[in-house]
């Protein structure tokens, strides 16, 4: 896999995907800050608390880092986003940015297919599920009923300084559960 720092897709600057074939967990975020866009990196924004949140659930045995993002591979992670087009907030997110890019983030997790496919946040969940399924759901953070091929579906926190109702601790707990999760299904393996 060639991960770069810059990326462009239909003539726009974002961030590339981090996927490669039996990746444990794949993050899917619901899309790029321009900050993330600017240094090249997933969570770049230095209020994002993914990094701090990941490195404090153990999930990962190294201490990992927006600079050092394309690391997590190695330890059987990926990233990925909803929409690829940056935007400074989601509000500033379309009907039609949603119509167009969540058809080619299912396709890249159905080709992929993760042990878990983990979005971040209810909300990204939820509008995979309307832009694949047709309808509207009201998940809980956690492990979901359905799956994304065998992919099962996990719902953490959204990492954003924007969902300030989640602590760093809350943000850690969800990923030390979903590390869990990991760790149980290779076992069962």
């Amino acid at each position: 896999m060639d991960i770069t720092e810059s990326f462009t897709i239909d003539g726009m600057e974002t961030l590339p995907d981090y996927l490669q074939h039996g990746l444990d967990i794949v993050f899917v975020g619901l899309n790029p800050s321009p900050h993330s866009i600017n240094v090249g990196h997933y969570y770049g924004n230095p209020r994002n608390r993914f990094w701090k949140a990941l490195n404090e659930s153990g999930i990962v045995s190294t201490k990992l880092s927006t600079e050092t993002d394309y690391k997590a591979i190695d330890y059987g992670i990926g990233f990925t986003d909803l929409v690829k087009r940056p935007t400074p907030q989601v509000k500033d997110l379309t009907s039609k940015d949603f119509q167009q890019w969540v058809p080619r983030a299912r396709e890249l997790l159905l080709e992929y297919q993760p042990i878990v496919v983990a979005f971040q946040g209810v909300m990204a969940y939820k509008f995979f599920h309307r832009h694949t399924e047709g309808s509207n759901i009201s998940p809980k953070l956690g492990i979901q009923e359905g799956k994304i091929g065998h992919s099962l579906i996990f719902i953490t926190p959204n990492p954003s300084p924007a969902n300030a109702q989640y602590s760093i601790h809350d943000l850690s707990h969800w990923y030390k559960e979903l590390g869990n999760l990991r760790a149980k299904l290779r076992s069962d393996n």
